[in-house]
């Protein structure tokens, strides 16, 4: 009963983590923490598409209606993604640890397969953060919005969602973008907390992986 509703609430969600654990499981791979990264992989990149399918198409009464509907379990769901995305940073680690062996094309390889599971979780969190924002804003029973567009858009869609969360992703800032109400405070915290993480994350591999290739 509780897969049925969260199918119901989290289609998206629900479809990318079934295709990823399918694809963990049939995908070869040399141990279990590839395996897992394979099957994340799979979920990540698949979930990203279905909510930039949905971000083209959606209208705000659109947003509005999804927002309404992903409101139950939706601090379970965003805390679960957020646990797991820096999960994945844990096992990217261990996968570069692994491939200090590696020499020529395969460690080419393995290091562009590190960066595609970095961008896909960093992406992953933006989306995750875009949809929470949509659902904040369009859930709120207060007078004034809970998000304050520069523009004073009253009825906003997922790309000005995504422009939010994304600023906050890269810049950790909120950027012209008010920010109104407690709740709402605390979940831009809690963004910024693990976007500093990311950010820090990604200059690390980076630095890690280029002294790898000139090594």
């Amino acid at each position: 009963m509780a897969f049925h509703r969260l199918t119901r609430t989290h289609p998206r969600l629900s479809i990318a983590t079934l295709a990823g654990v399918v694809g963990a499981w049939l995908v070869p791979a040399d141990d279990t923490v590839q395996q897992v990264l394979i099957g994340w992989n799979i979920g990540v990149w698949l979930y990203l598409l279905l909510v930039l399918w949905l971000t083209w198409r959606a209208s705000p009464d659109t947003v509005r209606r999804v927002a309404r509907i992903e409101d139950e379990n939706a601090g379970l769901v965003l805390f679960t993604v957020c646990i797991a995305a820096i999960a994945s940073l844990a096992a990217v680690t261990l996968q570069l640890v692994s491939s200090r062996g590696l020499h020529g094309s395969d460690l080419v390889l393995h290091y562009l397969y590190t960066g595609l599971t970095v961008a896909g979780s960093w992406l992953m969190i933006g989306c995750i953060f875009s949809l929470h924002y949509a659902r904040l804003f369009y859930t709120d029973d207060g007078k004034a919005p809970p998000l304050r567009f520069a523009d004073n858009e009253c009825n906003p869609d997922y790309w000005d969602f995504h422009y939010f969360s994304f600023t906050l992703n890269v810049a950790v800032q909120t950027s012209d973008v008010g920010v109104a109400g407690r709740a709402l405070r605390r979940v831009v915290l809690a963004h910024s907390l693990v976007g500093f993480v990311f950010n820090t994350a990604i200059l690390g591999f980076t630095i890690n992986i280029a002294a790898g290739l000139l090594g």
